[in-house]
């Protein structure tokens, strides 16, 4: 029982080196950082078993956070070497690429999944409109945007890359259009939302689009009344 607790507090041990540069407010942590090897390990192992996988959770994201961000930067380095500009963070796009993420979770990598998806035989999901919903977003902010999964065991690092930049995907980063990026993961699989500057592919939420639509009409308004007052 005691090495089964230790193998899955291993990440755990690991976690001041992965917070260095994803400092939080958490009591927990706090404590984890002030402690000496020896009441570290005491500690985790007389917390109750929710908070272990609370803070194992904690971890795994922030493990998967730095992919994405290697991903990234790696993304962005490939388009410097053709002269495009840097894609930027878009949170709806990383928001939907999440969701998506999850859709993806069950399936298996081979040689027909991803990137190696054979063009007209993507997968198609009924829960679609929910997955949109889910991040306020609808189909006439998003459909020029792009969407690429591809599935990696372990999401070892170069391979990953290579799935974008060395596959079919690389004709939509080639692409000037697109402006925009939002990473997703989960498990072995990473999807990649890429967005334009264009309403149709700028992954606006609703409530945004509606907020602008509001303070369109105040401002006509508003010069309407001026310019009633100017001819009085």
């Amino acid at each position: 029982m005691p090495s089964s607790q230790l193998y899955l507090l291993l990440p755990v041990l690991l976690l001041p080196l992965l917070l260095i540069n994803h400092p939080v407010q958490c009591d927990e942590l706090n404590l984890l950082f002030d402690a000496t090897p020896g009441a570290l390990l005491f500690h985790l192992i007389s917390l109750p078993t929710k908070k272990k996988h609370e803070i194992l959770s904690f971890c795994l994201y922030h493990s998967s956070a730095d992919e994405e961000d290697s991903l990234l930067k790696g993304i962005n380095d490939y388009r410097a070497t053709l002269n495009l500009t840097a894609l930027v963070k878009n949170e709806n796009a990383e928001c939907f690429a999440e969701e998506m993420a999850d859709q993806f979770n069950d399936q298996q990598c081979t040689n027909t999944t991803g990137a190696n998806t054979v063009p007209g035989t993507e997968p198609t999901f009924d829960t679609y409109p929910k997955l949109l919903a889910n991040c306020h977003l609808n189909i006439s902010d998003t459909r020029e945007g792009m969407i690429m999964p591809a599935c990696v065991p372990n999401l070892v690092a170069s391979q990953l890359l290579s799935n974008f930049t060395q596959s079919q995907y690389s004709e939509y980063l080639n692409d000037t259009k697109y402006t925009g990026i939002g990473i997703g993961t989960e498990d072995n699989w990473m999807v990649v939302v890429l967005t334009t500057s264009t309403p149709g592919g700028s992954f606006a939420t609703y409530n945004a689009a509606s907020l602008v639509s509001k303070t369109s009409l105040i401002y006509h308004l508003l010069f309407l009344l001026m310019s009633f007052f100017f001819f009085l």
